[in-house]
């Protein structure tokens, strides 16, 4: 019987590929061009990664211990992206990890890290580097806990001794507001008052809140309008787990730090150990976001949807770094399994996060017109100056080094990626890899990487008459292209191509961290 709901052009295409069992790379196919009334400088490009979380461009960095800590976290969530922080960390230093995200900025500060009024200026800038807090900013109490004065930057700046006590540096007459300011309110005290610190105290005198002003100002004038904030403010951050006893433990730290979102990660997540984890995560935290992956099949997505999946994330062997395929000999070609997973959860409101195989940024188009909401990268991040890892010099070219989460060093260094690939509690030379180890060129900072890859987004959406991503999503047609169709929609005939500095990490094979 014919599926009624196949009514879309795309919907035909991958209808009829499927029933010739052809699977689809991003490299086999093209987008049509059709009439459009688009300006590609004002598609819009916002989207959803998880149910109740949105992102302002379609891009999250790789949960990879190569790509995502908190320095490539936050610069994602500055240019409107997500990151997501690995977990080939203890809980603690994971924890660590999304609070430095998510301390980077604060609208409104709920719960302000206060000093004593005893205690020294040497004390509290060792507390600082314990806790590797970034801000100056603390309200002073007395040993009754009540709100006696503010330091900022300044009064550290201007102390001459470190034995100084706080309440010998501290602002004694500080100006503070009530419990319940309003954001406006506080701005206009902030401009009148000319503070840069506003503690909220309640009627007792004990702080219950405080206002910075290097974070309220801009965003008050909307000049970060295009962060991706939490309704406090703040940079939003997600970050990986598995399944376990341990990892709910891991899961409750992270949440306690502000963690936005848990990815539930692993290489195969059809089967029981990750849905008995997604739900006992959905009973403990009903209102944390859990994202799920990865599968590639349209009734595994399914069945993670009606488990109470907030995302699923599609992609098994398509990552540039994946020995899954050859290993294991599972997998799919990523735009049919990202097709056929959108497909499958359409009635359910979730996301589909395409996690591998985007080489170039029109991959990126053509996942999100094949049904997926954002991308996951990580080889094309693993070369900024932002990602973890380590920088070598090899004839002379800057290299970045970037491993698969099944790679033989990921095996053995971390009990993560042994469950991942189920494998934890082996010997160490019994591992069976199903990544590899490599070096990326160094490419610089995110910021430029994405600025590219958005662009060509743009282009796409521009060309294809898409105003915003759910256009794309349900309005893209595909060409299936030959062998010769795949050469001459690249550059071809030519004595030499010259390298385009302008992205240079566009220039190689494969993405993402499936293996």
């Amino acid at each position: 019987m014919k599926d009624a709901r196949l009514t879309r052009p795309k919907d035909k295409f991958f209808a009829e590929m499927n029933q010739q069992f052809i699977g689809l790379t991003f490299a086999d196919v093209k987008l049509r061009s059709s009439y459009s009334e688009v300006d590609p400088r004002t598609a819009d490009v916002h989207t959803r990664f998880s149910r109740h979380i949105g992102l302002n461009i379609p891009i999250v960095s790789a949960a990879m211990d190569r790509v995502t800590e908190h320095l490539m976290a936050r610069v994602m969530a500055i240019a409107g992206g997500m990151g997501v922080i690995h977990r080939n960390l203890t809980p603690e230093a994971q924890a660590a990890e999304v609070a430095k995200v998510k301390n980077f900025l604060n609208a409104l500060i709920p719960s302000p890290v206060c000093v004593s009024q005893n205690q020294t200026v040497t004390e509290i800038q060792n507390m600082r580097k314990t806790q590797s807090l970034s801000f100056q900013s603390f309200p002073v109490i007395n040993p009754n806990g009540q709100l006696v004065g503010v330091i900022t930057e300044d009064c550290f700046d201007f102390c001459t001794n470190v034995d100084s006590t706080a309440g010998e540096i501290m602002i004694a007459q500080c100006c503070s507001a009530k419990e319940g300011t309003s954001l406006e309110t506080a701005f206009g005290t902030m401009m009148r008052e000319r503070v840069k610190a506003l503690p909220l105290t309640n009627e007792e005198g004990f702080v219950v809140g405080m206002y910075v002003w290097s974070d309220v100002q801009p965003i008050v004038t909307k000049s970060r309008a295009n962060y991706n904030l939490d309704g406090s403010g703040r940079l939003r951050v997600a970050a990986a787990v598995g399944t376990g006893e341990a990892e709910l433990l891991r899961a409750q730290l992270l949440i306690e730090a502000g963690v936005d979102a848990i990815v539930l990660d692993g290489a195969h997540a059809d089967q029981y150990r990750m849905y008995d984890m997604l739900k006992r995560l959905k009973d403990t935290h009903p209102n944390v976001d859990v994202v799920v992956g990865n599968v590639s099949e349209g009734d595994s997505a399914e069945r993670l949807a009606k488990a109470g999946a907030d995302a699923v994330k599609v992609g098994q062997g398509c990552g540039a770094i994946c020995l899954t395929g050859d290993v294991a000999g599972y997998g799919r070609p990523q735009l049919s399994a990202v097709y056929d997973c959108a497909y499958r959860v359409k009635g359910f409101d979730i996301p589909i996060i395409a996690d591998g195989g985007i080489n170039y940024s029109g991959d990126i188009t053509k996942a999100i017109g094949a049904g997926a909401h954002s991308v996951m990268l990580g080889r094309l991040l693993a070369g900024c100056m932002e990602a973890p890892g380590d920088i070598v010099i090899v004839n002379g070219a800057r290299l970045h080094s970037y491993d698969g989460m099944g790679s033989p060093r990921a095996l053995r260094e971390s009990v993560a990626c042994q469950q991942r690939y189920n494998q934890e509690g082996m010997a160490k030379d019994r591992f069976v890899a199903e990544g590899v180890e490599a070096l990326v060129p160094a490419t610089g900072s995110v910021t430029d990487v994405l600025h590219q890859l958005v662009g060509g987004l743009r282009s796409g959406m521009g060309a294809t008459g898409s105003p915003d991503i759910e256009a794309l999503r349900e309005n893209a047609k595909f060409t299936l292209l030959t062998q010769n169709g795949v050469v001459e929609t690249r550059p071809h005939h030519l004595t030499e191509v010259l390298p385009t500095e302008a992205l240079p990490s566009n220039r190689g094979v494969g993405v993402d961290h499936d293996g």
